[in-house]
């Protein structure tokens, strides 16, 4: 009953931090004349993927690198199977000519990178340095390139009340991360007692707890008719997971391929290629493409189930 307890306040927490987050961020995004996208792509980004840098990091340093790797791997096959399939299919997503030219293509990119750090049995002092480094310099080229000049009717329309923009986002990180931790705990513990192994309770139950907050944000976004926080909180936290968090944890401590397989970097790089061109026909998402990716999504969790089970 705890248990059940705790996966069910940390949802509703998370429920209220999303939407304290998504208003907080879409206002500051028009006050400071930086496009919703970059917000989207950095503040909201990475205030959904929170829980995994924490699930990440008590992981790793409890020795635990199995949930670490897995945590991130799964979290980004949730984010593009599962969040991107239903948000869409909630409502149809509107993209932006930048998402498909430039970050989609980047995380692509950061995926293959990704699985080439780990051909040699993990990821070393040095992989977190290169990852983090990385991460830097795509906000970097980001904020610079897409901020916008504001204008007098820009100026018109911004909110009067700025800190309690920031005090909603502060607030919103904060009970994502929270619940998403509480959320996250009570998952592992009901998988534990079931018997699950490690790998398997961080590619899917650990991975689709520390993604409800991208979940909950991108939906939120999307039914507001923030199209670009929504796809931006999903690319931007597929890229913190793997650039910045993985890289963050790295630098403190070394993480080991565990029992991840070759299949589970193949279906987080086939889902990060198929939004391309999903993104490409007609800059938009639709409810067709969200079926498709929810499917994959479904097919993999089956098939870890079933070996699980095995």
């Amino acid at each position: 009953m705890l248990i059940l307890l705790a996966i069910i306040g940390g949802f509703v927490i998370l429920t209220l931090g999303a939407e304290a987050l998504v208003r907080g961020a879409s206002a500051i995004a028009l006050r400071l004349g930086i496009a919703p996208l970059v917000i989207g792509l950095t503040i909201v980004a990475f205030g959904t993927s929170a829980p995994e840098l924490a699930v990440s990091l008590k992981s790793a340093l409890a020795g635990k690198s199995g949930i670490a790797l897995g945590n991130v791997i799964g979290s980004n096959i949730a984010n593009i199977g599962l969040i991107l399939a239903i948000t869409a299919l909630i409502r149809p997503i509107q993209v932006q000519s930048q998402m498909v030219r430039r970050d989609i293509p980047i995380m692509i990119v950061a995926s293959l990178l990704f699985w080439g750090l780990l051909l040699d049995g993990g990821l070393s002092f040095w992989d977190g340095a290169l990852l983090t480094t990385l991460l830097f310099l795509y906000l970097s080229f980001s904020y610079i390139s897409t901020k916008k000049g504001a204008n007098s009717e820009e100026l018109d329309e911004r909110p009067q009340k700025p800190l309690l923009s920031v005090l909603l986002i502060i607030i919103g990180i904060a009970m994502l991360v929270s619940g998403g931790i509480l959320f996250v705990d009570g998952a592992v513990e009901l998988a534990t007692a079931l018997g699950i192994s490690e790998v398997i309770i961080g590619l899917t139950i650990v991975a689709i707890g520390t993604s409800m907050p991208e979940l909950v944000t991108s939906v939120v976004a999307a039914r507001k008719g923030e199209s670009d926080i929504a796809i931006g909180n999903i690319v931007g936290s597929n890229l913190f997971n793997i650039l910045g968090i993985l890289g963050i944890t790295a630098l403190i401590h070394p993480i080991a391929t565990g029992g991840v397989q070759s299949l589970d970097l193949m279906v987080m790089l086939v889902l990060a290629l198929l939004i391309l061109p999903f993104a490409w026909s007609g800059f938009r998402i639709g409810r067709r493409e969200g079926g498709i990716l929810l499917a994959g999504y479904l097919s993999y969790i089956g098939y870890l189930v079933a070996q699980a089970a095995a």
